[in-house]
């Protein structure tokens, strides 16, 4: 099996690399174990400089790394330079604070000292996906080595080039041999691997179907793993909302990263009485974006990144408008090379229809019409997903009851949501469990270790 890069801007292929076979699969994984057994007791300052440098690397190739990820998965030029960036940030942000996040927590008790240390547990094995080709890797690994455990990759078969090269930037750093490991293979191998004796935990960022295997294989085996799957997040528009700040925002959130990202919006619910404006200017926006070449500073919105995710796009919004959508921008793939779709807007969405019961992976919106506030929460809840939800109001009451009431791992207010390195990131329900950044990511793949001193 080969796997392959191929431009989605123009369908053609642009780079190969041969999987790995069984021998080398072996051979890396018992790197990963050796390693581990060495950087578990490399202290926190030379991780930090190591880091610090990885992070120097990556500054200062961003035009480089920006233009790989463009051309292996179409996000544009502008969005990839700030993924780019966003990866040497939460680098950096490990590498200053990792030492006041894993010290000793002192805890009260009859004893003379106790409390809980944080310490390593091994390799940790990463199954990412390709819409997010550096940061969804940093987001782990940069936690993950500071806390002194070590990294093997398993990357999306589509982007090959992304996994070999954050392998190289942290071999480049200086980080010893097998800290930071790549396995070229198929999803097809990943149990065995998740099985092995040297792989300690697994994390994974991808489908409900990926999710639900990945968690049967460890579990069978008794290893912990984190699940970050897909999502439906609800944007809520208030009665009090300020519409020239939502309507543009509703647009990024919509179709940051061409629509594919988990935690981009995708369900617009408006209180009836801010509906009509809200959508009207919400449809001409949509409408008024420039689709088209990635790498051109005019393009707000590059193809979907397969062939795949295209049909799979025109089929949702098709069936959706037979069973009775009203399209009120966009609602066709454009004609020619490359895997273009139109940004679209969808009303009049009902529970049977694929906008109103699937998770839209390309620049389609679904926009509700709720009575007052009550039911956009209401609404917004009814899904089985629930990674990150929005409210939009300017009243102190209204935001209050949507942070307190949208039932979702991470609430915003006035503001789409994103990630960061500070907070935690992550679901419930069918969006998965555990989570990713600020401190409670890093203990995810820690020993938790209690200690009492009589």
């Amino acid at each position: 099996m080969a796997f392959t890069s191929i431009n989605p801007a123009t369908g053609e292929v642009y780079a190969t690399f041969e999987e790995h076979d069984a021998a080398e699969v072996d051979r890396r994984l018992s790197l990963a174990k050796d390693a581990f057994e060495q950087w578990k007791h490399v202290d926190l300052e030379q991780r930090a400089r190591l880091m610090t440098t990885a992070a120097e690397l990556l500054e200062s190739e961003l035009p480089v790394q920006a233009e790989a990820m463009t051309r292996e998965m179409g996000k544009t030029f502008a969005a990839a330079k700030g993924e780019a960036g966003k990866c040497a940030m939460t680098m950096r942000y490990y590498a200053e604070h990792a030492a006041t996040l894993l010290a000793d927590r002192t805890i009260v008790s009859s004893g003379s000292r106790s409390g809980v240390r944080y310490e390593p547990i091994g390799p940790v094995l990463a199954v990412m996906p390709w819409n997010f080709p550096l940061w969804q890797v940093i987001r782990f690994a940069a936690p993950t080595l500071m806390a002194g455990n070590v990294v093997v990759l398993k990357h999306a078969s589509n982007v090959p080039n992304a996994a070999i090269a954050m392998e190289n930037l942290f071999r480049r750093a200086g980080f010893p041999e097998g800290c930071f490991v790549n396995l070229l293979i198929g999803s097809k191998r990943v149990a065995d691997v998740i099985r092995d004796e040297r792989i300690a935990a697994v994390t994974l960022t991808g489908s409900e179907a990926a999710g639900e295997s990945v968690a049967s294989i460890a579990g069978s085996v008794l290893k912990k793993c984190v699940l970050e799957l897909g999502g439906s997040d609800p944007f809520v528009v208030a009665q009090s909302v300020d519409m020239d700040l939502a309507v543009p925002m509703a647009v990024t959130a919509r179709t940051q990263n061409n629509g594919q990202a988990c935690i981009a919006a995708k369900r617009f619910i408006v209180v009836e009485s801010r509906a009509e404006e809200f959508t009207e200017r919400f449809s001409a926006a949509m409408g008024a974006l420039v689709v088209g070449d990635p790498m051109d500073p005019a393009t707000n919105v590059g193809p979907l990144a397969t062939k795949g995710q295209l049909e799979e796009t025109r089929i949702q919004v098709a069936e959706s408008v037979a069973k009775g959508a009203i399209v009120t921008a966009g609602g066709k793939a454009l004609d020619g090379p490359g895997y273009y779709y139109e940004p679209t807007v969808l009303t009049n969405i009902t529970g049977d229809m694929p906008a109103g019961c699937q998770e839209m992976f390309g620049p389609v919106a679904a926009v509700y019409v709720a009575s007052d506030l009550a039911h956009a929460v209401a609404i917004a809840n009814d899904t089985p997903w629930g990674l990150g939800a929005s409210i939009w109001a300017t009243d102190d009451a209204e935001q209050r009851y949507g942070l307190e009431n949208l039932s979702a791992g991470m609430v915003f207010a006035n503001q789409m949501v994103s990630s960061m390195p500070e907070l935690p990131f992550g679901g419930i329900g069918r969006s998965g469990y555990g989570r990713e950044l600020s401190d409670v990511g890093m203990y995810e793949f820690c020993n938790q270790k209690s200690f009492y001193v009589a």
